[in-house]
């Protein structure tokens, strides 16, 4: 607050009131969502964020050292995302921001622990190109983009550079094109600098910590299943001839560093499993629980999300895992005297882990209503019935279709002059 410009304190207490609503709607089960006061808040948050951006010239984006009001506009922000995912508006801009951020960090997380492939980027910048298509389909019907677009294109070339360059001049050229963002480009840069000869070794690499992650994120494990792995990384060490791996004719292969960075890494984790298995260091036993209390929240959730998720619910999980990341530095938890103790590959393993567990339930939402949410519940198990029964090959008599012709007769009753509407008489999104 004391770093705060006057100027930016009037819009530092709307934003905290906007905040506040969110809050409050967000916690109100007794009623569905209404669009109408998403929209509402939504158009108050865009007010501060016009009078901000001239508050700070047109480079309220640019600056380097975000203050008080940048961090609560991200948790607006992000709320307001989860709010027009939750009344169906997915295919629409604003819905985009808490994507991108949860993508953000899970791009963070893989170039951090280096568990990827090619084939691991693949899904992201499919979605990153879905995202685009929204944001510049809600530009072209703009004549001057309002900073929220410029905010999300911003996040969204911040997201997507990784993986430009994987295929040369091609990829070289959709950069140019599309703006990709740095980190997937990073991640993508540095896919491309591993030699086909080292590509198998790196490939194998990343699925041995891949394993080493599935096992540091379970509650128990055995020791065996560690030293197993550690076995084949010694195998791999000891391909190298001088410390290096070398191609079939002898020669010394491109990305020597980035592979052998990758095994070194793999043997930290293999030994940190090891050495945590019977006891994670006192200190870091609070976050530990934490992060596994959240994972199984959220593990819940990927089961049950059709029937009980409200996307706002995942903001509180947004928040604590943002929370325990600002923690680390340098990707290490640290004590109080500075060490950092065993246990560090479960709990970053954990925290990748919970981040994957929110995209994938982000991405697994409906552009539906939550008011038509339980009829879409339904017509999908019904859906799934009939998929079913249809296995069993035919002719079916009128009998054994008799239960699954009554539901929906149900459901089609419920329609008013064919349309599907809410309890205030308005035709929610996913109608």
């Amino acid at each position: 607050m004391a770093d705060l410009p006057p100027e930016e304190l009037n819009i530092l207490e709307s934003l905290v009131s906007i905040r506040n609503r969110l809050s409050a709607l967000k916690k109100d089960r007794n009623s569905y969502i209404k669009a109408a006061d998403v929209l509402a808040l939504y158009d108050e948050t865009l007010q501060q964020v016009s009078i901000l951006y001239e508050v700070r010239s047109h480079d309220m984006w640019e600056q380097q050292k975000e203050n008080r009001v940048d961090s609560l506009l991200d948790d607006v922000f992000q709320l307001l995302s989860l709010f027009f995912m939750a009344i169906g508006k997915n295919k629409e801009s604003p819905a985009t921001y808490v994507q991108l951020t949860t993508i953000k960090r899970c791009l963070d997380q893989l170039n951090e622990l280096g568990v990827y492939l090619d084939e691991s980027l693949t899904p992201f910048q499919e979605r990153l190109d879905e995202i685009r298509g929204i944001i510049d389909t809600d530009v072209a019907k703009m004549e001057t983009p309002g900073p929220q677009i410029l905010l999300l294109r911003r996040k969204l070339d911040q997201c997507s550079m990784y993986l430009s360059r994987v295929r040369g001049e091609e990829a070289m050229a959709i950069r140019e094109r599309e703006r990709p963002s740095k980190v997937l480009h990073h991640l993508s840069s540095t896919l491309s600098t591993i030699a086909p000869e080292l590509q198998p070794t790196q490939k194998r690499l990343v699925e041995i910590r891949r394993e080493l992650a599935t096992l540091g994120a379970r509650r128990t494990f055995h020791t065996s299943d560690v030293r197993t792995l550690q076995e084949e990384l010694r195998a791999i060490d000891n391909m190298r001839e001088d410390g290096k791996f070398l191609a079939p004719d002898g020669t010394i292969p491109a990305g020597q560093a980035l592979v052998i960075g990758l095994l070194e890494q793999c043997f930290d984790d293999a030994h940190d499993l090891i050495a945590s298995k019977d006891e994670i260091s006192p200190s870091l036993l609070p976050i530990y629980a934490r992060l596994q209390e959240i994972k199984a929240s959220l593990e819940r959730l990927s089961l049950t999300h059709r029937w009980t998720l409200r996307e706002t619910d995942l903001f509180a999980y947004q928040m604590q895992l943002q929370e325990i990341d600002a923690m680390r530095k340098d990707g290490k938890f640290y004590d109080e005297e500075g060490e950092a103790p065993e246990g560090q590959a479960m709990l970053n393993f954990l925290l990748h882990r919970s981040y994957r567990l929110v995209y994938k339930l982000l991405s697994e939402s409906e552009p539906v209503a939550e008011a038509l949410m339980p009829i879409h519940n339904q017509l999908t198990t019904v859906r799934r019935c009939l998929v079913e029964v249809k296995k069993y090959g035919g002719p079916f008599t009128a009998r054994e279709l008799y239960p699954y012709q009554m539901k929906l007769t149900s459901i089609d009753n419920m329609r008013v002059e064919g349309k599907f509407i809410d309890e205030e008489g308005n035709i929610p999104e996913g109608e």
